[in-house]
Formats: structure tokens, sequence, C-alpha cells
């Protein structure tokens, strides 16, 4: 397993529509278990395939709170969503350290290829529901910033900037 770079914004590949996987081969179970890894790298608790420059429709999360509970996704796709709606705070690894208040539905219903092939399909509240809808946005091209006013985009997007800006000056520091 290898460690893999995650893209952040404003990087087209986080803009981009995944191609659906034809066969989950060994490559891509590969690619599943060095997202695990990178994700628990990161700490963050869902990777989608074009996060790390990777346009296939795959996905992994783990909301588990005392010991890992891992999932990872094939091809998953939202085939009921519940009218309820919650907010969460939500952060993304794609927008570092930057976290914004996002409406989602409560519940929703995920069909998807586990990383053998099978079909699944698994029902989700709370957490695990947000990081569902969360990870197969990204494979739309879409990040939770975009559920933001124009301008709360703004401003966050200046911070995440601005904190880019400070942290290159004091590498460069560092250098001298």
């Amino acid at each position: 397993m290898s460690k893999l770079k995650v893209f952040e914004v404003p990087h087209p590949v986080l803009r981009q529509t995944a191609e659906p996987v034809k066969v989950v081969t060994p490559e891509i179970k590969q690619l599943l278990s060095d997202m695990l890894e990178t994700m628990y790298a990161t700490h963050g608790v869902g990777l989608a395939g074009n996060q790390v420059g990777v346009l296939k429709r795959v996905v992994v999360v783990d909301c588990g709170d005392e010991k890992p509970e891992p999932i990872k996704l094939v091809n998953p796709e939202i085939i009921e969503k519940s009218p309820e709606i919650i907010c969460h705070n939500e952060g993304c690894l794609s927008v570092p350290r930057e976290y914004a208040d996002v409406e989602r539905h409560a519940q929703v219903t995920v069909r998807y290829l586990d990383e053998n092939g099978c079909e699944k399909t698994r029902t989700a509240d709370g957490l695990l529901a947000i990081a569902f809808q969360h990870e197969i946005d990204h494979l739309d091209g879409k990040l939770f910033i975009d559920y933001l006013s124009p301008l709360k985009r703004k401003l966050l997007l200046k911070h995440l900037e601005k904190r880019r800006k400070k942290a290159a000056r004091l590498a460069e520091e560092r250098e001298d």
C-alpha cells in the first residue's frame, strides 16, 4: 500500500466527472486500499477518486468512532433520499482546514459494488449519510463549498489562500 497525493482546490481534477468502473480489477482493489491508507494518514472520514487524481467512480469511507469500519465503494449511486434535511459542519481534505455548515439529506440509500465486485445496498443516516453524499458529490465534480452562498464561498477560499501564502512565506524563511 502507498499514500497518495490529495489534490486541493482549485485543481481542475476536482471539477471533473469520474468514469464508472467497468470491472473491479486487482488495480482497482489496490487503488481502494491506497485511498484508505491515504484517508487514515490525513485524518479524513472519506476520500473519492477525483481527490487523488483518479477519475474513476471509487470512494472509501470510515466513520467508525472507536474502531475502524472501512467501507469501499465502486460506482456508488444514491437511490433513495429521505425528505428530512440536516445541517452538519463539513470539511474536506481537498479544502484543508476549512469548515462550513452544509444541508444534506438525513438518510440515504446507496447502491454500489464492493471491492469484490458484488452489488450491495446500504442505508445510512447521521455522519455516514453525510459522508456518502459528500464523496459521491466529488465523483460528479462537486465540492461542499458549492452548497455555500457565493459570499461565504469567496470568504472561505480567500481564507484558505491567505493560509497558503503564509505557509509558503514561513517555508521560504526557514530555507534562508
